[in-house]
């Protein structure tokens, strides 16, 4: 019993194994690229996670140890231009790259450190210390750096430390830092960073970084837009189309905005599902009549067919959006539309004294046409209204030149 007793004790206590003691031998000593090589072709050689993530943290002390003695000269430099003092040369770039180096490291000895010990039991030694020292000037540093890059017309130098900094904000050692401090910039820089990887054609990486930027309810509407344009990109099969309209739907039940209901409406109808579309701005309508993005949807969808409906629909939505100058002249093209297959006189009259509101409203906030060419439709309506030789309908000619 008591020699059973001693084996236990000699486990649970053991010391370093071999490989690790030769590692931890070898790496004394090394730079930051020959100490990164050695533990990438020793760490399968360890004998635990622990042993792992030690070899990790290892490199991360190199990393933040060389960020800290630049981080260090900054700080003594900002102090000697106060003072009228001479300031010491800094690396900037080996800053910066340090602390990328030290974020990467931290993560990886993150993974193995919450790994379980040999008793089952998960301790994780080195979280916490990295968690304080990396959160805020090696990260913020990434920020500076990414934007000294974009002076240098380094893309893809900033891509990489914006996306580390936007990133890093997901990495569980961080989960309790206070993120007060990067507010003002986070989600910008996130979105800067899913815009290059988008350029860059890495689809996985910009969508993930949209869903950080859209933490920030400043960029929540661009990047959702961003979102999407990614998602419908290079659509070249009936597959990828019906692949992207189930995609809309899920990112529709989670974000009901008109943008994605107005995305999802237009797919489906270029795929032929006209009932499904329709269904969209129904069910749209129902839970808000007053939807004007639904109602405008709605009456285009149906001018040809149904003027008559179509300017129910378009009347509304111009009047919810009064200052918008298309759907001015769609109300007047439905409404014209009208009066066109109108037989009865005074029923046409009337009909075309409707549309000239609609069109004069529409010139009113668009004189210059760059919004809605209402200049013909406009022009026509007085022609039918008021005749060819009228000084309205002259005007209104001279008006659409």
């Amino acid at each position: 019993m008591m020699a059973m007793m001693v084996v236990a004790s000699a486990t649970a206590f053991a010391g370093d194994s071999d490989a690790f003691k030769a590692f931890k031998k070898s790496f004394k000593g090394l730079g930051y690229a020959e100490a990164e090589a050695l533990v990438k072709s020793s760490i399968d050689q360890f004998a635990n996670p622990q042993e792992k993530a030690a070899a990790y943290n290892m490199l991360v002390d190199l990393a933040y140890d060389a960020f800290n003695k630049q981080s260090t000269i900054e700080t003594e430099n900002q102090l000697a231009k106060q003072m009228g003092q001479e300031e010491k040369p800094i690396d900037k770039e080996l800053m910066a790259e340090s602390a990328y180096n030290a974020l990467v490291n931290a993560f990886e000895c993150d993974k193995y450190d919450q790994q379980p010990n040999e008793k089952g039991k998960v301790s994780p030694k080195f979280a916490e210390k990295n968690a304080s020292r990396l959160w805020l000037a090696p990260r913020n540093t990434l920020v500076n750096a990414g934007q000294e890059a974009i002076q240098a017309k380094d893309q893809s130098k900033a891509r990489k430390y914006w996306e580390m900094f936007a990133m890093s904000d997901t990495e569980p050692i961080f989960k309790a830092c206070d993120r007060n401090p990067q507010k003002p910039y986070f989600g910008q820089v996130a979105r800067f960073a899913a815009v290059f990887a988008y350029q860059d054609k890495d689809m996985e990486k910009a969508l993930q970084l949209c869903d950080i930027a859209m933490k920030d309810s400043a960029e929540y509407e661009g990047c959702l837009n961003l979102k999407l344009e990614i998602l419908g990109n290079d659509l070249k099969t009936k597959e990828d189309s019906l692949k992207y309209i189930s995609q809309l739907r899920d990112i529709y039940a989670e974000h009901q905005t008109d943008g994605v209901m107005e995305k999802l409406y237009n797919m489906l109808s270029s795929t032929g599902d006209k009932a499904g579309a329709e269904k969209i701005l129904d069910d749209a309508l129902a839970a808000n009549p007053n939807n004007f993005v639904a109602l405008a949807d709605k009456g285009l969808g149906m001018l040809n067919d149904n003027p008559a409906e179509a300017a129910k629909y378009l009347k509304k939505a111009a009047e919810i959006k009064n200052d918008n100058a298309a759907l001015q002249t769609y109300a007047g093209t439905a409404i014209s539309i009208q009066a066109q297959n109108t037989e009865d006189p005074a029923q046409k009259k009337a009909l075309y004294q409707e549309a000239i509101k609609y069109y004069d409203k529409a010139k009113e906030l668009d004189p210059d046409r760059l919004n809605s060419n209402w200049g013909y439709n406009r022009y026509n309506a007085y022609y039918n209204l008021y005749g060819e030789d009228a000084p309205e309908t002259k005007q209104a000619e001279a008006d659409s030149k």
